[in-house]
């Protein structure tokens, strides 16, 4: 599963949760990953162009997440919404974790990988707060299903809440006993 079929998902998810989705990607054919009946808006142009973004709608947003393939793009974006538009709550997709330490001091919440091993993946799931969203297992990517174990050499992905960071945080640590 590539980065753009695990944003559709998450887009359908979410709209399917009621929230209003509007996507932004740089490629136009990257709509086609969405359902056919994709209620949410689609946006072709860059996720810090300030005129794709006012046209996505962004002075409405109550969240921004830029998740891109690209940690600077994420920053700059995530920044523009945070900064410029005032957008409540802001994440952004960062792998390094030099860059995500920027992320931090910007007041810019990160969201990244972090390796798990032994437990059934919708355990780490709390309702409205925090949800396993994909599984990378020996370089193919997996949807969290019930009863799936996470297993050594996994890359566990999640979705977090802005106010649940601290509370995932706070479990990783004791997971991985750091």
């Amino acid at each position: 599963m590539t980065r753009r079929s695990l944003v559709a998902n998450l887009a359908a998810q979410l709209v399917t949760e009621g929230h209003d989705v509007r996507l932004i990607d740089r490629r136009p054919k990257a709509r086609q990953m969405l359902s056919p009946g994709f209620p949410g808006a689609f946006h072709v142009g860059n996720g810090f162009s300030r005129a794709v973004l006012e046209a996505a709608g962004i002075v409405h947003a109550d969240a921004f997440v830029a998740v891109t393939s690209g940690d600077n793009g994420n920053i700059v974006s995530a920044r523009t919404a945070k900064d410029t538009y005032r957008v409540p709550i802001v994440l952004a997709s960062i792998q390094d974790p030099h860059r995500a330490d920027v992320c931090r001091e910007l007041g810019i919440p990160t969201i990244s990988s972090v390796r798990l091993t032994g437990r059934q993946v919708t355990e780490f799931d709390v309702d409205g707060e925090i949800r396993v969203v994909e599984i990378t297992r020996a370089g193919r990517s997996l949807l969290p299903a019930h009863g799936v174990l996470a297993e050594s050499g996994d890359l566990v992905t999640f979705s977090v809440t802005a106010t649940a960071l601290g509370r995932l945080g706070g479990f990783l640590d004791k997971e991985l006993g750091t």
